[in-house]
């Protein structure tokens, strides 16, 4: 019996989330991608995915999956940080300040 592609998609996640969290953020966004690519409004998914391109120094991999999630969630204050960071990574840090500045203002860390 198959199962309905949600299940399957839901699977992806959690298997993604398991290889984040042994330390493994390649794998994490081997298997994230193409559950992104099928769900692009997802934004537990494409946060995990930001994080295991961040985590795998894939930093400019990382800025586009954060810009996706800032467009899609404006008031997320955890991934403007995370945009943040990651432009600070790439020297970008007069880039980074409106959003160190949003982060502040929606009271993240």
């Amino acid at each position: 019996m198959t199962r309905p592609f949600e299940t399957d998609l839901h699977s992806d996640f959690l298997r993604a989330d398991l290889f984040f969290s042994m330390g493994q953020p390649v794998e994490a966004a081997r298997v994230l991608e193409p559950l992104v690519a099928a769900e692009p409004a997802n934004e537990a998914a494409l946060e995990l995915l930001a994080r295991s391109y961040f985590g795998a120094a894939q930093l400019q991999k990382a800025e586009e999956a954060l810009r996706r999630l800032v467009e899609l969630a404006p008031a997320n204050g955890w991934a403007r940080r995370a945009l943040a960071r990651t432009l600070e990574r790439q020297s970008r840090r007069d880039e980074a300040v409106p959003h160190h500045r949003m982060a502040d203002a929606l009271g993240a860390e």
